[in-house]
């Protein structure tokens, strides 16, 4: 099903052959994200994903839309801290006009001075939208908290004050630097074969700057006790976020991590949906979320709730954290989460977007593709002990990093409450 070839100047064809679908996802993939981005230019790929959207030697922004939406597909993009995605869906007769078109956006972008007036405009709208809403706010609070003074805890938007002194100058070097062909990965996922993605990619080879593959700081981690981070607002709802330091994508326990999340808190049947919702009535929203990057990684937990339940809450969560390091899961429970896992890989292979985020992010991740099938076989070598064995390592006291939003005046006695 998987096929990838790495082309003469560097770039990288991966491909997930799907022939009964009618469609073709396609995304050019560049490992360069916010945590590559020096302070002064926080916020330069965002900005530049933006950018990309507005304008060619060829086709104006409205040109570059059409000429997706016209065939009756559709375009978009997306900024993370290690990699940056456009991509777009259309009938698989259209692959070539789809990837031509995100060709030209990567290539031939003007950056026009007047658009770049517009769109900074547009991102601080963005920044003040996100700002105005508490769950996510109390994210960007958490991530500065688990990660201060560098690039893994800024915003991936940039702020107001880095937006100002990016100018047209700053971006179009960091895209002739960082841009570069052996950064990039073209992935086409759906009803297209391999030979013919690496066909239509050949005349676009020599366009692609030339350069080193760009690097970021190692994550640093100088934390030896609990931290805790409160914005006091007038809101209706406390929004908490609960940090864990844990591992890189790379690390073997990975799998072992994963399962114990799902143990936790990532779907309706985990232990803290259960005790804070359906036991209790204490909060509508609650849900865990693990991230692993090149060297380091987290787990977090996410709660909307009633002020008043807020110390109920936080001793609730420290008891079930504490409880996955006292006791291993049972063998009925584990075996219920790998399914649950096993199951979300399943249904993920049914969607060429998601086929194509699976080759996108495993290509730049690893350099290769892992299989649903290894994967899997790995979840089915996790044992309870194993689960035991990462709650202790990463659910401690001093890589427990705590977010707030939230009408609370004071964070003396918050974290007297979670008991870790």
């Amino acid at each position: 099903m998987y096929q990838s070839t790495q082309l003469s100047n560097g770039v990288r064809i991966a491909t997930a052959h799907m022939p009964h679908m009618a469609s073709v996802s396609v995304g050019v993939w560049v490992g360069i994200g916010s945590r590559y981005e020096p302070a002064h230019l926080n916020g330069a790929c965002h900005f530049i994903e933006h950018m990309l959207f507005k304008g060619t030697r060829k086709r104006s922004a409205k040109d570059i839309s059409q000429a997706v939406e016209g065939v009756g597909g559709y375009l978009n993009a997306f900024t993370g801290e290690e990699s940056t995605c456009f991509h777009a869906r259309a009938g698989h007769k259209h692959f070539a006009e789809v990837l031509d078109v995100l060709m030209d956006m990567l290539l031939n972008s003007q950056f026009a001075p007047r658009e770049l007036t517009k769109e900074r405009a547009v991102i601080k709208e963005e920044i003040a939208m996100y700002l105005d809403e508490p769950q996510h706010h109390v994210q960007e609070l958490l991530n500065a908290t688990l990660w201060p003074g560098q690039s893994l805890g800024r915003p991936i938007t940039g702020t107001t004050r880095t937006l100002d002194s990016l100018h047209r100058a700053h971006l179009l070097a960091y895209v002739q630097q960082n841009y570069v062909a052996n950064s990039v990965v073209i992935v086409a996922a759906g009803q297209v074969n391999h030979r013919q993605v690496v066909r239509a990619a050949q005349p676009y080879l020599k366009r692609f700057p030339v350069g080193p593959r760009p690097d970021c700081p190692p994550a640093r981690n100088g934390q030896s006790t609990p931290r805790v981070r409160l914005f006091s607002k007038k809101i209706e709802q406390t929004q908490v976020a609960l940090g864990l330091r844990t591992c890189s994508r790379h690390d073997e326990r990975r799998f072992a991590l994963r399962l114990l999340n799902t143990i936790l808190g990532e779907n309706m049947s985990s232990r803290l949906f259960q005790v804070l919702r359906e036991d209790r009535g204490l909060v509508y929203s609650v849900y865990t979320t693990p991230s692993f990057f090149d060297d380091t990684g987290d787990l977090v937990i996410s709660a909307g709730l009633d002020t008043g339940h807020l110390p109920q809450v936080l001793r609730l969560v420290g008891r079930e954290l504490r409880r996955l390091r006292d006791e291993p899961p049972g063998p009925t429970e584990l075996r219920r989460a790998r399914d649950y896992v096993m199951g979300q890989i399943d249904l993920g292979q049914e969607s060429t977007d998601n086929q194509m985020n699976w080759v996108g992010e495993q290509m730049l991740g690893y350099g290769r593709i892992y299989t649903a099938a290894e994967t899997k076989r790995r979840l089915l070598q996790v044992t309870p002990a194993h689960i035991r064995s990462v709650a202790r390592e990463f659910l401690r006291p001093d890589r427990a990093n705590l977010a707030l939003v939230s009408p609370v005046k004071a964070e003396e006695k918050l974290l007297g409450h979670l008991g870790l």
